[in-house]
């Protein structure tokens, strides 16, 4: 995640629906609860970000939530990686010279599937994948965890949201199950976030960032979340956003991210944030003042 601030404008309807049904949503805190902790890219300060690796460590670490990020190849296949080029965390340079700027919509699926993901971390994650959407999404089921999905870059990847869903229904993850307690989709665009929810209304969705005050009630039309950086936070802003009702018909939630202090985490605890997204969740749950309680 980056921190953009999100321009909420008219989003363009795509026709059409996905499985539409009501969710139910329970809330997932209030002030003065522990919040959910989600690990970042899986739990990347011990395994390769968003790879299988990483879901698997924060499932080892006894975490339900695992967020990581989808964007599209050039053969339209949806992967799972964070930034827009391959070369920070892939030895695309090695295996793909050349070809700079490593933009992932410029890569073939099987292209990206050559290229190792973990070595970069250490020696012991050589050889992993970055993982296809589909592939990710198995593995955080089979490890019976929960998924908060950014969708990055949507203005590279035309219909990626419409594309998303049905990948997301073809594996079962639009389920009432699912839907009401264990998939979150967020992104920094606006647009983005209110297709999913015009798309499939049932679905939780979160805006990463701080819009303005001003933006906030519109903001609520189509998203359950306000998930704001860190840094960003204030009592102020806490209090407006959870002022406001979301989609569903309750209070918008707040999930900050990335928290990797125990001191940070404490005084966001504090402030009565939902949920801390962080790449280190063990030492965020000794931080707290008690135990979070799976799912």
């Amino acid at each position: 995640m980056h921190a953009r601030v999100p321009v909420v404008t008219t989003a363009a309807l795509l026709g059409g629906t996905v499985l539409m049904f009501p969710g139910r949503h329970a809330e997932l805190g209030s002030p003065g609860t522990v919040p959910v902790i989600v690990s970042h890219r899986g739990a990347s300060g011990y395994a390769p970000e968003n790879t299988l690796a990483a879901a698997d460590k924060a499932a080892e670490l006894g975490f339900d939530w695992v967020e990581t990020d989808v964007q599209r190849t050039r053969d339209g296949e949806l992967v799972v990686l964070h930034d827009d080029t391959l070369e920070r965390t892939t030895d695309v340079e090695r295996v793909h010279p050349g070809r700079a700027p490593w933009k992932v919509e410029d890569f073939t699926a099987a292209e990206v599937a050559l290229l190792d993901a973990g070595s970069w971390f250490g020696p012991s994650y050589a050889g992993a994948r970055v993982p296809a959407l589909r592939q990710f999404v198995d593995r955080v089921s089979r490890n019976h965890q929960k998924l908060l999905l950014e969708i990055k870059n949507p203005e590279l990847h035309p219909g990626i949201e419409r594309q998303t869903l049905k990948l997301l229904s073809n594996e079962g993850w639009l389920d009432p199950a699912h839907v009401d307690g264990g998939l979150i989709i967020q992104s920094f665009s606006a647009d983005s976030v209110r297709t999913v929810h015009d798309l499939h209304p049932g679905v939780k969705t979160a805006l990463l960032g701080t819009p303005s005050f001003g933006d906030l009630a519109e903001c609520a039309r189509f998203a359950d979340q306000i998930n704001p950086a860190y840094a960003s936070l204030s009592v102020g802003y806490i209090a407006a956003v959870r002022a406001l009702r979301g989609p569903h018909g309750r209070p918008l939630e707040i999930f900050t991210w990335t928290v990797d202090d125990a001191d940070d985490a404490r005084r966001a605890a504090g402030y009565g944030v939902d949920g801390i997204i962080t790449n280190t969740p063990d030492v965020i749950r000794r931080a707290l003042p008690q135990r979070l309680p799976r799912g």
